[in-house]
């Protein structure tokens, strides 16, 4: 069923002149740029390691590089603008010139670090705060013309935790997107994806509930993006650690990508592809 929904969806993405389908799910490969993301097996410490991952996840089927220079984990420390941009531009400009077919994701939520890095070779911005910890983001997107991810959050990643209360959890989120689209439509963004945020100022019980109606968000008419890969709800879930959840992120994955999902954000890319591969099989 779900897969019948994507005719009604925005499928294609303008990633700096290149036309991108999304009617057949991609797969976003996370390469974090931080001494202190969460899973420690996605820190690339410079230039170096990034472009020997990026090099790997092209080769698994990566559509996308997910290229982050501030952790989003819960409680991270707070780096200065200037500090982001330094972990962030040397290794954007390399894999521009490296992987000229690559297409970069920019995982950011300040303006002046997306148009740098859209300069340097990025193509999309994706803001975990959705614009809302950086009023200048929206129109800086637009000006740039490039994709935007809409995600959801609550507070910033010092305090969000501590901003997990929902009376409806899909409504509020829900809703949300239809108040951020609407916006970035006044500004003139055309290609908006929507990321529900698992994880993000939302307890385990909320991203469970997010996901169990996670075929909804399709009404939006908008690529939706999800990102589970060996977070929280997994590995407390089944009693691991995040070295240990690359099944349960697998099994969720699927369950995504079965209720219309268009890009699964990970840090296993090879696995990922697996899975859509087996999901159009099945999916005639």
């Amino acid at each position: 069923m779900a897969k019948d929904t994507f005719f009604r969806k925005k499928a294609t993405l303008n990633a700096g002149g290149r036309l991108i389908d999304l009617s057949s799910p991609k797969v976003m490969g996370i390469i974090n740029l931080t001494p202190d993301s969460f899973f420690a097996g996605s820190r690339k410490q410079g230039v170096t390691e990034a472009l020997q991952q990026a090099a790997k996840m092209l080769d698994e089927g990566a559509a996308f590089l997910d290229l982050g220079a501030y952790s989003s984990r819960p409680g991270a420390e707070d780096i200065s603008v200037q500090e982001e941009t330094d972990r962030l531009l040397p290794v954007v400009e390399a894999m521009a010139e490296r992987f000229p077919e690559a297409v970069l994701s920019i995982d950011t939520f300040r303006s002046k670090v997306a148009e740098a890095a859209i300069k340097a070779g990025g193509h999309i911005i994706n803001d975990i705060s959705g614009g809302q910890l950086d009023e200048a983001m929206f129109a800086t997107v637009a000006r740039l013309h490039a994709p935007y991810i809409l995600m959801h959050m609550k507070g910033t990643p010092q305090n969000m935790l501590k901003q997990a209360h929902y009376e409806d959890v899909f409504g509020e989120v829900y809703d949300y997107f239809v108040d951020g689209y609407y916006r970035l439509k006044q500004f003139g963004v055309h290609d908006v994806i929507i990321d529900p945020g698992l994880g993000f100022a939302k307890k385990t019980e909320h991203s469970y509930a997010l996901m169990s109606r996670l075929q909804d968000f399709n009404l939006l008419q908008l690529p939706v993006l999800v990102g589970v890969s060996r977070k929280t709800m997994i590995y407390k879930t089944l009693g691991v650690t995040a070295e240990q959840a690359l099944n349960g992120t697998t099994a969720l994955n699927a369950i995504a990508l079965m209720k219309g999902a268009n890009i699964l954000r990970v840090h296993d890319v090879k696995e990922a592809v697996e899975a859509v591969k087996l999901f159009e099989a099945s999916s005639g």
